[in-house]
């Protein structure tokens, strides 16, 4: 399990999530405007899913005040791809969230044997597409009506970042 590690941010320290972070996360889920973007699991959904070890939940904190979290789907799975099911901060005005998915990213290639980290992103989603690119992840393709939600189908753009591409970016940000 992850311990805490300090963030690219120093400011943030992320940490392996608990069912006591659920209401934090469900919170930001359900930040005005996120509902056009981001994924809300209900409790029970949450709380099955923190129990399963196919998945693994992150929370960062600003000091001591939750900021953000994510949600991957896949953890140490035997085909080494992992998704980032779901990542939100509380404030995004605050730049926080390259700083946790870089975080995030790190503690999956670190921790388990991932070859590849991918995650879907609705395609006019141009801000997490920056900071998803910030980050190392390359456009893939469009999956065309992959992601059901809000009551319709919707493509999302897949963008991965493969562990030899991780290693040359952490290599050139020392």
């Amino acid at each position: 399990m992850a311990q805490e590690r300090l963030l690219a941010c120093s400011e943030l320290t992320l940490k392996r999530a608990d069912a006591s972070d659920i209401p934090f996360i469900m919170r930001t889920e359900r930040i005005a405007g996120y509902e056009s973007l981001v994924g809300r699991w209900d409790e029970a959904q949450h709380r099955a899913a923190l129990a399963d070890h196919r998945h693994a939940y992150f929370v960062a904190s600003d000091r001591s005040d939750l900021v953000g979290f994510a949600i991957v789907r896949d953890w140490a799975s035997p085909e080494r791809v992992t998704a980032i099911k779901r990542i939100a901060v509380d404030r995004p005005d605050r730049r926080y969230g390259r700083a946790l998915l870089a975080g995030v990213v790190d503690a999956i290639f670190h921790e388990t044997e991932a070859h590849r980290v991918w995650l879907g992103v609705f395609p006019e989603n141009e801000r997490a597409r920056r900071a998803y690119a910030a980050v190392g992840f390359r456009p893939e393709g469009i999956a065309r009506e992959s992601a059901y939600f809000g009551g319709v189908y919707r493509d999302e753009l897949i963008m991965a970042i493969l562990r030899p591409e991780w290693r040359h970016e952490r290599s050139l940000s020392r």
